[in-house]
């Protein structure tokens, strides 16, 4: 991904705002979810990865299960986990028992903003230190070739 490629991430991120949440949906200013907008944005908008079905997936399997399903899902499209989040990158919240809440970096500096879907909010733009992601854990992962 060069750095245009990462402007195309943002823009694209950018324009989902407002979007309600809908548990699995994919469709802009219509619904989408946390996992679903990643899959809009880096496969169907602008092709960066590799297609990828996730399957069904509860909409509270993260409460009840331990499988590191994002986790694994990123590994599959070719990310890498790096240290900071650049803008374009994904960052991955801990909530409940695994890594299950994403969201887009779309400013780095000085403080990290996301773009995300959550629920009851819709799509969002929140800084890291801005409920609901403050004080959770996260990993950072890049779909850099």
């Amino acid at each position: 991904m060069s750095w245009a490629d990462r402007g195309n991430v943002v823009a694209e991120a950018l324009s989902w705002l407002g979007t309600p949440y809908h548990h699995h949906a994919r469709i802009k200013h219509v619904g989408v979810d946390c996992a679903q907008i990643l899959l809009a944005i880096y496969v169907d908008a602008l092709g960066l990865v590799p297609p990828l079905d996730p399957g069904a997936y509860p909409r509270q399997w993260h409460l009840h299960r331990d499988e590191e399903r994002y986790l694994q899902w990123l590994q599959h499209a070719g990310a890498r986990q790096v240290q900071t989040p650049a803008p374009g990158d994904i960052a991955i919240y801990r909530f409940g028992r695994t890594y299950s809440h994403s969201a887009i970096c779309v400013e780095a500096a000085p403080e990290p903003h996301y773009v995300h879907a959550y629920e009851g909010l819709g799509v969002i733009r929140t800084r890291a230190s801005e409920d609901p992601l403050c004080g959770r854990e996260a990993l950072y992962w890049s779909v850099l070739p």
